[in-house]
């Protein structure tokens, strides 16, 4: 494995309950200021074989990226059980984005 990709299973892994952080700001903290999407596809294929907290990883507006209706909405469930909250279809960065 890549020292890259196992920085940003590892950061994932530790991103606490009601926080999130976005896809470039991982990147940046695994040594890869512009590999936001190399996150991006760690995080869908590498997920479930380490059981990755994936709803707590969203875009650096706030948002989040799936396009799909269900998993959309999967997420959004997610992170509302954490107590994260919702502005529309942001969350407050300022409030809720974990750093490192």
């Amino acid at each position: 494995m890549q020292k890259f990709t196992a920085d940003v299973i590892d950061i994932i892994s530790n991103i606490p309950s009601g926080k999130v952080m976005t896809y470039g700001q991982i990147a940046r903290l695994a040594g890869s200021p512009r590999g936001a999407r190399q996150v991006s596809r760690i995080l869908h294929s590498m997920s479930r074989k380490y059981n990755l907290p994936w709803h707590r990883v969203i875009n650096a507006r706030g948002e989040i990226s799936i396009k799909d209706e269900e998993l959309y909405n999967v997420q959004k469930l997610s992170l509302e059980s954490e107590g994260i909250l919702f502005n529309g279809n942001a969350i407050d960065l300022g409030k809720y984005q974990y750093k490192v």
